[in-house]
């Protein structure tokens, strides 16, 4: 959530922007909660030091104390519960309604009321020239057994799938390779020198297996809860399945002081990952391109303030690197206000070009968070001088296992359904082609 006093100095200008992320707020609902919180706090304080004196007369009288002073007593007990009751009652609102606002976005974030008016930053590589009509992924996995939808829809419903043989060989071909190439110190270098980013850390990613499920607070706390439809509950527990790696890596330092010298802190998590994608038909339905269950790598990182913006634009050029390395032809998009997100500060979003579909799809978003998140799970830095800040936050995809096959097996195709891998997955597969 955004800083009180940020939202009291710019009240217009958070107005403006929450309009343009589409979201309804009560900005002076807030900040007159604001005043009566801070009212309130004071007369009880000043009504708490007057017990104080009280029981300090008490005390150091020898006898009785006086019929006055036990009735000054009582009365300021009654009246400091009734204000504590209702302080209660108005930090209670005041917080639902700091909750509602959405982060700042950037400076360079394009104004736009839909996803229509993301803006294409740039396009990258050559589409395939096929001879033939190119198959979607879903018509190669069928003759190549390599997906079944029909007997994971007798064990699990609709949504779900098996994948089999050669699939799963590539998966973990891919995996492998983001691993490689993000735990090693010398390729984050490589890709910071090749993206301009001078004085960015080179530090490499941990390589994480996170918890799969969250507990309601940290889960709300990310700003990641909603739309709860989208969301799976276990039922008689406070859990939810995660909807995405980043759900449980961001959450994984809450309440916590991390020095300076650790940052930037990066990881890269993998998670079979869950989503009722509620409210989507069509085409989507058919292969594995929307799913309830998927396989993510994600990045997560937490750095401080000076250092949150170029290690979001890190996170872009390593998923520029990490398609490139896979040959795909894909196109940046700068996600604008509408689309972004309530905790995002600024969005980034590559699309690879699927024959089959004849067209981009979403394989990989960046989301750059500031302090947003680690308000309110209280994530912090302490500075090599002492002072304590909170850390900002950085996620963004490595590689959505599902779609990025579907790219590599849409674009690779030959006439006969085999798939041409590309050059870097060859090593781990043992084999040219599958």
């Amino acid at each position: 959530m955004l800083d009180i006093n940020y939202i009291r100095n710019d009240a217009a200008r958070v107005k403006e922007f929450s309009k343009q992320k589409g979201y309804t707020v009560d900005v002076d609902g807030l900040l007159d909660l604001d005043d009566r919180r801070k009212n309130l706090q004071q007369a009880i304080d000043r009504l708490r030091q007057q017990r104080n004196q009280i029981a300090d007369e008490i005390g150091a009288g020898s006898g009785k104390p006086s019929a006055e002073l036990i009735e000054r007593g009582k009365r300021i007990k009654e009246e400091l519960s009734g204000l504590e009751e209702e302080l209660d009652y108005v930090e209670q609102n005041f917080y639902m309604l700091l909750k509602t606002i959405p982060n700042a976005p950037a400076e360079d974030v394009p104004v736009g009321a839909t996803e229509d008016d993301n803006v294409v930053a740039e396009y990258v590589g050559e589409k395939p020239d096929f001879d033939f009509e190119p198959r979607n992924h879903w018509e190669i996995g069928q003759q190549r057994d390599w997906i079944d939808k029909e007997r994971a829809a007798k064990v699990a419903g609709s949504r779900f799938a098996y994948i089999k043989n050669d699939m799963v060989k590539l998966e973990f071909a891919i995996i492998q390779l983001v691993i490689d190439t993000l735990t090693d110190e010398s390729k984050i270098a490589e890709i910071a020198k090749k993206a301009g980013l001078k004085g960015v850390s080179a530090k490499p990613f941990a390589p994480v297996l996170p918890p799969l499920m969250i507990k309601t607070e940290l889960y709300d706390a990310m700003d990641r809860l909603e739309p709860q439809d989208d969301r799976y509950k276990i039922e008689g527990d406070d859990l939810w399945l995660q909807g995405s790696a980043e759900h449980v890596l961001g959450s994984m330092y809450a309440g916590e002081i991390i020095e300076e010298s650790e940052l930037p802190l990066r990881m890269v998590g993998f998670a079979t990952s869950f989503r009722k994608e509620a409210g989507t038909y069509g085409k989507d339905m058919e292969g594995i391109l929307r799913m309830h269950q998927f396989d993510k790598l994600e990045m997560e990182s937490f750095t401080t303030a000076e250092a949150g913006i170029d290690e979001h634009l890190l996170f872009v050029a390593i998923q520029c690197h990490l398609l490139e390395a896979l040959e795909l032809p894909y196109r940046v998009i700068l996600k604008c206000t509408a689309d972004i997100g309530k905790p995002n500060a600024r969005g980034v979003d590559m699309e690879a070009w699927l024959p089959g579909q004849d067209k981009y799809r979403e394989t990989h978003t960046a989301d750059y968070m500031t302090d947003y998140q680690a308000r309110r799970l209280k994530t912090r830095v302490r500075r090599e001088g002492g002072d304590i800040e909170l850390v900002h936050t950085n996620d963004a995809t490595a590689f959505a296992l599902g779609r990025t096959m579907i790219a590599v097996i849409e674009n690779g195709q030959m006439s006969d359904g085999v798939v041409k891998l590309p050059k870097t997955l060859q090593k781990y597969m043992g084999k040219e082609e599958i």
